[in-house]
């Protein structure tokens, strides 16, 4: 069975990853939630060290490559975080699809619990990650080059900040 999360043992060095809505809805497009996204990431490229190697924002989920000496953290707190600012963010512009990420508990999670981590030990592993995250949006119709899907590494205007990774 592939691992579900980041070995904390395992956590320095470079991975893909990625992390996926619950029940896989629809909602990055609207209300400024990519630029949640965009801003904890730059928090954590600024903040904690965190190196962006490659990254796609997509309507559900996000796959990113990134490098960083506690990966286990990085993802702790980033899931911890934009689940925060999601919640402020649903309460003011969908409080009925807030209502989607509420168990029968009452309990709140924005967020699956895995992140189908794989870490990244060469130069063909990434490129061959990178171009399966570049081409997800042509996958999926939204555009018809990888490079016109503006959250994505592929665009050469990314809001990001990219330093791909080199072996």
């Amino acid at each position: 069975m592939p691992s579900r999360r980041v070995v904390a043992g395992l956590s320095a060095g470079t991975y893909y990853l990625t992390m996926t809505v619950q029940r896989w809805y629809y909602l990055f497009d609207r209300h400024g939630r990519w630029e949640i996204l965009a801003d904890s990431i730059r928090y954590c490229q600024e903040n904690k060290g965190l190196a962006l190697n490659g990254y796609v924002f997509m309507l559900n989920h996000l796959h990113i490559i990134a490098t960083s000496q506690d990966m286990v953290g990085f993802i702790r707190d980033f899931k911890r975080h934009t689940s925060k600012q999601f919640r402020l963010n649903l309460e003011v512009t969908e409080p009925r699809v807030l209502q989607l990420f509420v168990d029968h508990k009452s309990k709140y999670q924005f967020w699956q619990n895995t992140n189908a981590p794989k870490k990244i030990e060469n130069f063909h592993f990434y490129q061959q990650k990178l171009n399966y995250i570049h081409d997800n949006p042509v996958r999926k119709g939204y555009v018809r080059r990888p490079e016109y899907w503006l959250w994505s590494s592929a665009n050469p205007t990314s809001p990001l900040n990219v330093s791909f990774f080199t072996d």
